[in-house]
């Protein structure tokens, strides 16, 4: 084996770091490697290029976001031409610190919806590796310490060069096999993140008043889901919530809308409540009407609370409400010291 090229998509920096390492253990060995950035091809607009090298390993590093690889990386992978190459698959999970031991996140349908459709076009997977990297989902969680995420950081960097001298030896590498009964369990869950929860997360983020418009959220997005609308950002559909834009923003004028997360659930709570005595409905019909409420009232109250945020009074005001304004709940980014 003498030739590497790498994929990778990261947002705060993880999968990148997984790219690297991976890097460093083939050139070691005397082989040439190649790395390619799946955010920047997406950018690009150009159809996939061809391969350089025939005989080359190919490697696809991806953070998993709702148990799956988010969108532009299944998107990548559907973009593949038709090849023979062996392929190894990787993905970065939520990893935590507890006392000298990392925890396992999941890796859900990752692998199996890449794995068939690399088959179908003719690759031949011989490995699938996840490696859990310190878990940089701050909508829900507070960031790591740095202590925390540089213990995590060895163990996988020692994982990498592990798992690199199977590959690099040629032989097959299917650590993921270990948790294929979980994976199929939370299936269901990972399909229905990919066609309705990454829309409602797409629409949790908003600017406060300590923007300045300085555009590096725009421009740092991988799949372009931030807009500028009257000198304000705006999150579209488009968004992967990778953490990326809240994890570089100099001013940390980023934040999730805990807030509003709280009067939605509580306003639907109430709403369906009224209206199922009203109409008599229980049982399925009014978990039915809850959600639909709910939706409803998200993406009304989302466009409302971003018309608020104008007002410099009453947006201050609403940052108060987010947990991720506040100096406590930290900021990740990989191989950087949180602002």
């Amino acid at each position: 084996m003498k030739k590497l090229k790498i994929f990778y998509f990261s947002g705060t920096g993880n999968a990148k770091q997984i790219a690297s390492w991976f890097s460093e253990a083939a050139r070691k060995r005397g082989m040439e490697v190649q790395t390619a950035n799946i955010g920047k091809l997406n950018k690009s607009k150009t159809e996939m290029p061809p391969f350089e090298f025939s005989d080359e390993l190919i490697v696809i590093i991806s953070p998993i976001h709702g148990f799956n690889y988010p969108h532009i990386t299944l998107k990548f992978i559907n973009r593949l031409p038709k090849g023979s190459n062996r392929v190894v698959l990787m993905n970065t999970r939520a990893g935590l610190k507890i006392g000298n031991w990392v925890t396992w996140g999941l890796s859900g349908a990752a692998f199996f919806c890449s794995s068939w459709v690399l088959r179908r076009k003719g690759y031949k997977i011989v490995g699938q590796i996840p490696f859990d990297m310190p878990s940089n989902w701050i909508s829900t969680h507070p960031a790591l310490t740095d202590k925390a995420s540089k213990f995590i950081h060895e163990k996988n960097r020692q994982r990498v060069e592990k798992h690199a001298e199977l590959i690099f030896s040629e032989k097959k590498d299917f650590l993921a096999r270990r948790e294929l009964a979980q994976d199929i369990l939370i299936f269901p869950i990972a399909l229905a993140y990919y066609f309705f929860g990454r829309f409602l997360f797409a629409k949790s983020f908003y600017a406060t008043n300590a923007c300045d418009n300085c555009g590096i959220c725009e421009r740092e997005c991988p799949v372009q889901a931030i807009q500028n609308s009257e000198h304000l950002p705006f999150w579209t559909y488009k968004c992967e919530s990778c953490m990326k834009c809240m994890n570089v923003c100099p001013k940390r004028a980023i934040e999730t809308t805990h807030g509003l997360w709280v009067v939605l659930t509580v306003s639907s709570f109430i709403l369906s409540a009224l209206f199922a005595k009203l109409l008599s409905l229980s049982g399925w019909a009014d978990t039915l009407l809850w959600n639909v409420i709910f939706f409803v009232l998200f993406f009304a109250l989302y466009k409302i609370q971003y018309i608020f945020l104008k007002n410099k009074w009453v947006g201050g005001w609403i940052a108060l409400t987010s947990l991720t304004h506040y100096k406590f709940w930290g900021r990740y980014y990989s191989n950087k010291k949180r602002r």
